[in-house]
């Protein structure tokens, strides 16, 4: 029985460390990192309370140094999958009907163990398992998540406090029930703090889940679970499942309890997912909720007016930071043709200063791409790109994957808007720059606009608010997160709520209450004190 309206500590963004040389938190990362490169972790799946080994096994290995094993992982049969969904069923009795403020102490202790103890594991996994940078690393693996899990406690007794008004004689009030059934969590291989988000938001409702973490991302995603363990979640909220994603998918999506999906991923799969919950509606005892955050082709855009130092920068951030491997990346650049060549200098110089390898080596700014799979994508593309007569390798152009996935930092420049890497997502380290005549500016807003099925971040820099405007309604559509005088990447949970819109997803802003409210299913309760006896109303006289 609740004793008290609680409120909990007022969520603040997590500062990042600097982890300058000489400085303790890089002398501490190091050395976890070496602890985990020098072991060998062997990851279950997580049942209920057991720790599942089938011996169907796989190794994992760094994109950066892809010979060496880390650990290995066992993958899931049928079986378990539905082992997985009976435990949630069963563990949703007890989660339920737990009192939110326990519920909002378990993640909030989770933060802290991430703030604290946890922060070189969670940051050290990164670098391995995804070929993070230490500062992509901790301000995904280590702020990002913290800020996800202290904001959303935040965010959920905000909801919880939204109560509709009461007239005389009776008293309305609004239940925030989780949804009937279980959700099914897939998360990607290049945020680990969206991989920790996308089942925790979902569980701090009150609701259970499957979790299928991204085969890529398995080595910090145990580091996730290790932290929620030890923060006191109960055995069976979250189960955790690898293996075969269709027969994972097909065998939730089968389950007449199935009732919601959280997903970050590739925009195909996204689209075969809602096919198939369409093509098996009639089973659901409820409408399933659907959110997802699928793809981008990142844009930034350049005024004549704009200062060129300021684009080179936001190039040189937005589209190789984490070798381009983040959603939001910058991807297709339209500069002005007055200020195009100073712009390219400076990103070419800035692409000739990086350094490029292992994570450990903490001078490096590029490290690998996540698989072989991308490398030999991107390769491709670049290899297109050098015999075609549109297109124009400016800078970079060189790949190696034959000790690390590792493909250097591409600028093409090409005359034809509509080019293929213009249009379509490499997810990469590599962008493609269309210089257009000053005069042109409103036209080439539309061709921003028109040229890709995403809209999910872009970018505008000017120096004229005019301009501003205009582009800000011009691409009103084009992105859900917009940026003016800024790179498209880096939002902030709190600050800057994310999702985009068309094939990049259903635009429900992670990171803001706009989520949390998709895992609830209210319940009005109207209570009237003294109820009518008779009828009549005054208008029969």
């Amino acid at each position: 029985m609740a004793k008290g309206f609680f409120n909990v500590p007022t969520a603040i963004n997590e500062p990042v460390k600097s982890y300058v040389p000489g400085s303790p938190e890089r002398e501490e990362v190091l050395a976890q990192y070496k602890a985990y490169y020098n072991g060998n972790v062997d990851v279950p799946l997580y049942i209920g309370s057991e720790e599942v080994r089938t011996g169907n096994t796989r190794t994992m290995s760094p994109p950066h140094d892809h010979k060496h094993v880390v650990g290995t992982y066992h993958l899931a049969e049928k079986k378990h999958v539905e082992e997985a969904i009976a435990n949630c069923l069963e563990s949703r009795k007890k989660w339920a009907a737990m009192r939110w403020e326990h519920r909002a102490a378990i993640f909030m202790k989770a933060a802290d163990l991430i703030a604290g103890p946890y922060r070189q594991k969670m940051n050290a996994s990164t670098m391995i398992a995804q070929s993070k940078n230490i500062h992509q690393a901790e301000i995904d693996a280590a702020c990002e998540i913290i800020d996800f899990l202290r904001f959303n406690v935040e965010y959920m007794t905000q909801i919880y406090q939204d109560q509709p008004d009461s007239d005389e004689g009776m008293w309305n009030r609004v239940e925030y029930r989780p949804l009937e059934g279980f959700v099914y969590a897939i998360t990607p291989f290049n945020f680990t703090a969206i991989a920790g988000n996308l089942p925790t938001s979902a569980a701090m409702m009150g609701n259970v889940v499957v979790w299928k973490p991204s085969d890529h991302q398995i080595f910090s995603a145990k580091v996730i679970v290790d932290v929620l363990k030890e923060a006191g979640l109960p055995d069976g909220v979250i189960n955790v499942v690898y293996g075969d994603p269709v027969m994972i998918t097909d065998t939730v999506l089968a389950s007449p309890d199935f009732s919601g999906i959280h997903y970050t991923g590739s925009t195909a799969v996204f689209k075969d997912l809602w096919k198939k919950i369409g093509n098996n509606i009639d089973r659901y005892k409820t409408y399933p909720r659907i959110v997802g955050e699928t793809g981008g082709k990142d844009f930034i855009i350049a005024h004549p007016s704009s200062n060129t130092k300021q684009v080179a920068t936001a190039i040189s951030r937005g589209a190789f930071e984490f070798q381009g491997q983040k959603c939001s990346a910058a991807s297709r650049v339209y500069l002005p043709k007055s200020k195009a060549s100073e712009i390219l200098d400076f990103v070419k110089e800035d692409i000739e200063s990086f350094k490029m390898g292992s994570p450990e080596d903490m001078s490096n700014f590029i490290t690998a791409v996540i698989h072989e799979g991308s490398f030999d994508k991107l390769a491709s593309f670049i290899d297109q790109a050098k015999e075609d007569k549109e297109a124009e390798i400016f800078a970079g152009g060189t790949y190696d994957k034959s000790k690390g996935y590792f493909v250097s930092p591409t600028v093409i420049v090409t005359t034809d808007p509509q080019y293929k890497t213009m249009t379509t997502e490499l997810f990469g380290p590599v962008v493609t720059v269309y210089v257009y005549e000053d005069s042109k500016w409103s036209e080439t807003l539309k061709l921003v606009d028109t040229t890709s099925e995403y809209a999910l971040t872009g970018a505008v820099f000017s120096a004229d608010r005019y301009t501003l405007e205009e582009a800000a309604v011009a691409l009103e559509n084009a992105a859900g997160n917009f940026y003016i005088n800024d790179k498209p990447t880096g939002a902030v949970v709190g600050q800057q709520p994310f999702g985009g819109a068309r094939a990049s997803g259903t635009n429900d802003k992670a990171g803001s209450m706009q989520n949390l409210l998709r895992w609830v299913s209210p319940r009005l309760i109207k209570e009237t004190f003294v109820s009518p006896v008779n009828y009549r109303y005054p208008f029969l006289g």
